[in-house]
């Protein structure tokens, strides 16, 4: 193979390493915002039945 060859399969190879990564991140953000939903109406119901 050549320099030429080499570099752009290293190339590649870090731009779908990096794509993977930020998939991975957005992933986690999207269940941390659904977890913190889900906690913030917990909290909620804990508050209005506390009241009844």
């Amino acid at each position: 193979m050549t320099v030429k060859t080499l570099a752009t399969v290293g190339a590649v190879l870090v731009a779908l390493s990096t794509l993977t990564a930020c998939g991975n991140t957005i992933r986690g953000i999207g269940q941390d915002t659904a977890n913190t939903v889900n906690a913030t109406q917990s909290a909620g119901k804990k508050v209005a039945n506390s009241v009844n």
